[in-house]
Protein backbone atom coordinates (compact mmCIF):
# COMPACT_ATOMS: atom_id res chain seq x y z
CA UNK A 1 0.00 0.00 0.00
CA UNK A 2 1.28 3.66 -1.00
CA UNK A 3 1.91 5.72 1.71
CA UNK A 4 -0.84 8.32 -0.09
CA UNK A 5 -3.29 5.95 -0.51
CA UNK A 6 -5.82 4.89 2.13
CA UNK A 7 -7.51 0.85 2.11
CA UNK A 8 -10.53 1.19 4.21
CA UNK A 9 -12.63 -1.74 4.49
CA UNK A 10 -15.71 -1.08 3.25
CA UNK A 11 -18.04 -2.72 4.90
CA UNK A 12 -17.34 -0.85 8.05
CA UNK A 13 -18.52 2.11 5.86
CA UNK A 14 -22.72 3.29 5.97
CA UNK A 15 -23.49 1.87 2.45
CA UNK A 16 -26.11 -0.07 3.85
CA UNK A 17 -25.91 -4.24 3.01
CA UNK A 18 -25.00 -4.15 -0.37
CA UNK A 19 -21.29 -3.28 0.62
CA UNK A 20 -19.22 -5.66 -0.97
CA UNK A 21 -16.37 -7.36 0.97
CA UNK A 22 -13.77 -6.00 -1.25
CA UNK A 23 -11.49 -3.15 0.23
CA UNK A 24 -11.42 0.10 -1.62
CA UNK A 25 -8.42 2.20 -2.59
CA UNK A 26 -9.32 5.97 -1.41
CA UNK A 27 -7.34 8.80 -2.88
CA UNK A 28 -8.93 11.16 -0.38
CA UNK A 29 -11.33 10.51 2.91
CA UNK A 30 -13.05 13.92 4.59
CA UNK A 31 -15.04 14.69 7.33
CA UNK A 32 -18.59 16.04 6.42
CA UNK A 33 -20.64 18.66 8.61
CA UNK A 34 -22.73 15.70 9.84
CA UNK A 35 -21.24 13.83 12.98
CA UNK A 36 -19.74 10.78 12.57
CA UNK A 37 -19.93 10.50 8.98
CA UNK A 38 -16.87 10.86 6.43
CA UNK A 39 -16.69 10.62 2.84
CA UNK A 40 -13.99 8.10 1.05
CA UNK A 41 -13.20 9.47 -2.72
CA UNK A 42 -11.95 6.27 -5.46
CA UNK A 43 -10.27 8.33 -8.72
CA UNK A 44 -7.89 7.18 -11.20
CA UNK A 45 -6.00 10.45 -12.62
CA UNK A 46 -8.78 10.97 -14.94
CA UNK A 47 -12.84 10.64 -13.17
CA UNK A 48 -14.30 9.84 -10.04
CA UNK A 49 -15.37 6.17 -9.92
CA UNK A 50 -17.20 6.08 -6.34
CA UNK A 51 -17.65 8.08 -3.11
CA UNK A 52 -18.36 6.20 -0.05
CA UNK A 53 -19.84 6.69 3.36
CA UNK A 54 -17.31 6.17 5.57
CA UNK A 55 -17.91 5.20 9.52
CA UNK A 56 -16.15 7.86 11.69
CA UNK A 57 -12.96 6.48 12.51
CA UNK A 58 -11.88 7.12 9.14
CA UNK A 59 -8.79 8.97 8.39
CA UNK A 60 -8.94 12.28 6.41
CA UNK A 61 -5.87 12.04 3.76
CA UNK A 62 -5.78 13.31 0.54
CA UNK A 63 -3.58 11.68 -2.59
CA UNK A 64 -1.30 14.26 -3.92
CA UNK A 65 -3.70 14.42 -7.37
CA UNK A 66 -5.13 17.18 -8.86
CA UNK A 67 -8.14 15.65 -9.08
CA UNK A 68 -8.23 14.39 -5.45
CA UNK A 69 -8.06 17.96 -4.67
CA UNK A 70 -10.68 19.01 -6.80
CA UNK A 71 -12.64 16.53 -5.19
CA UNK A 72 -12.27 17.69 -1.68
CA UNK A 73 -12.67 21.21 -2.83
CA UNK A 74 -15.63 20.74 -4.87
CA UNK A 75 -17.23 18.56 -1.93
CA UNK A 76 -16.39 21.53 0.92
CA UNK A 77 -18.27 23.84 -1.57
CA UNK A 78 -21.12 21.79 -1.34
CA UNK A 79 -21.35 21.47 1.91
CA UNK A 80 -21.09 25.31 2.22
CA UNK A 81 -23.40 25.88 -0.64
CA UNK A 82 -25.60 23.06 -1.65
CA UNK A 83 -26.68 25.10 -4.94
CA UNK A 84 -23.18 24.24 -5.77
CA UNK A 85 -22.95 22.81 -9.32
CA UNK A 86 -20.17 19.86 -9.31
CA UNK A 87 -17.52 19.96 -12.49
CA UNK A 88 -15.36 16.82 -11.25
CA UNK A 89 -15.11 13.86 -14.03
CA UNK A 90 -16.93 11.02 -13.36
CA UNK A 91 -16.64 7.36 -14.46
CA UNK A 92 -19.69 5.69 -12.99
CA UNK A 93 -19.77 1.49 -13.80
CA UNK A 94 -23.03 -0.15 -13.96
CA UNK A 95 -25.55 -1.37 -16.77
CA UNK A 96 -26.92 0.30 -19.37
CA UNK A 97 -30.04 1.65 -18.00
CA UNK A 98 -28.41 2.29 -14.35
CA UNK A 99 -26.04 4.93 -16.38
CA UNK A 100 -29.41 6.35 -17.81
CA UNK A 101 -31.00 6.82 -14.53
CA UNK A 102 -28.28 8.37 -13.05
CA UNK A 103 -28.26 10.45 -16.15
CA UNK A 104 -31.87 11.41 -14.84
CA UNK A 105 -30.60 11.66 -11.64
CA UNK A 106 -28.25 14.42 -12.10
CA UNK A 107 -30.92 16.75 -13.83
CA UNK A 108 -32.83 16.96 -10.20
CA UNK A 109 -31.97 19.97 -9.07
CA UNK A 110 -30.82 20.49 -5.31
CA UNK A 111 -33.58 21.81 -3.19
CA UNK A 112 -36.04 19.36 -5.02
CA UNK A 113 -36.96 15.82 -4.79
CA UNK A 114 -38.34 13.38 -7.56
CA UNK A 115 -40.48 10.29 -6.91
CA UNK A 116 -38.82 7.18 -8.02
CA UNK A 117 -41.99 6.87 -10.44
CA UNK A 118 -41.59 10.36 -11.89
CA UNK A 119 -38.39 9.07 -12.61
CA UNK A 120 -39.50 5.55 -14.09
CA UNK A 121 -41.69 7.29 -16.28
CA UNK A 122 -38.99 9.26 -18.12
CA UNK A 123 -36.83 6.48 -18.15
CA UNK A 124 -39.90 4.19 -19.68
CA UNK A 125 -39.31 1.46 -16.79
CA UNK A 126 -40.64 0.97 -13.05
CA UNK A 127 -40.34 2.32 -9.86
CA UNK A 128 -38.49 -0.99 -8.30
CA UNK A 129 -35.90 -0.49 -11.16
CA UNK A 130 -34.83 3.16 -10.32
CA UNK A 131 -35.04 2.44 -6.55
CA UNK A 132 -32.48 -0.62 -7.65
CA UNK A 133 -30.37 2.10 -9.79
CA UNK A 134 -30.37 4.59 -7.03
CA UNK A 135 -28.88 1.31 -4.47
CA UNK A 136 -26.32 0.73 -7.02
CA UNK A 137 -25.51 4.27 -7.60
CA UNK A 138 -21.21 4.34 -6.92
CA UNK A 139 -21.01 8.56 -6.56
CA UNK A 140 -23.43 9.66 -4.19
CA UNK A 141 -24.10 13.86 -4.04
CA UNK A 142 -22.46 13.99 -7.69
CA UNK A 143 -25.28 11.47 -8.61
CA UNK A 144 -27.82 12.88 -6.85
CA UNK A 145 -29.69 9.50 -5.72
CA UNK A 146 -30.85 10.92 -1.87
CA UNK A 147 -33.25 13.37 -4.12
CA UNK A 148 -35.83 10.51 -5.29
CA UNK A 149 -37.94 9.49 -2.28
CA UNK A 150 -40.92 6.94 -1.91
CA UNK A 151 -45.01 8.63 -2.98
CA UNK A 152 -45.55 8.12 0.44
CA UNK A 153 -42.33 8.85 2.52
CA UNK A 154 -39.11 9.22 2.09
CA UNK A 155 -37.80 5.85 0.30
CA UNK A 156 -34.22 4.36 1.09
CA UNK A 157 -30.82 5.22 0.74
CA UNK A 158 -27.82 2.98 -0.05
CA UNK A 159 -30.02 -0.07 -0.07
CA UNK A 160 -31.87 0.40 3.79
CA UNK A 161 -34.77 2.06 4.66
CA UNK A 162 -33.65 2.88 8.56
CA UNK A 163 -30.65 3.39 10.57
CA UNK A 164 -27.55 5.19 9.77
CA UNK A 165 -28.40 5.39 5.57
CA UNK A 166 -31.65 6.85 5.76
CA UNK A 167 -29.87 9.79 8.70
CA UNK A 168 -27.60 10.57 5.73
CA UNK A 169 -30.61 11.17 3.73
CA UNK A 170 -32.36 13.23 5.66
CA UNK A 171 -29.32 15.66 6.16
CA UNK A 172 -29.04 15.78 2.60
CA UNK A 173 -32.45 16.91 2.04
CA UNK A 174 -32.41 19.12 4.74
CA UNK A 175 -29.28 20.95 3.99
CA UNK A 176 -30.34 21.35 0.38
CA UNK A 177 -33.88 22.26 1.29
CA UNK A 178 -32.27 25.26 4.05
CA UNK A 179 -30.97 27.83 1.16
Amino acid sequence: MSETAHHVDETASARGPQACEARRRYVAVMATPWPGVKLGICADDAAISAIDFLAEGARDMVAPSRLAEEALRQLRHYFLDPHWQFTLPIAPRGTPFQLRAWDVLREIPAGTTSSYGAVARRLRSSARAVGGACRANPIPLIIPCHRVVAAQGMGGFMGVSAGRGLCIKRYLLVHESSS
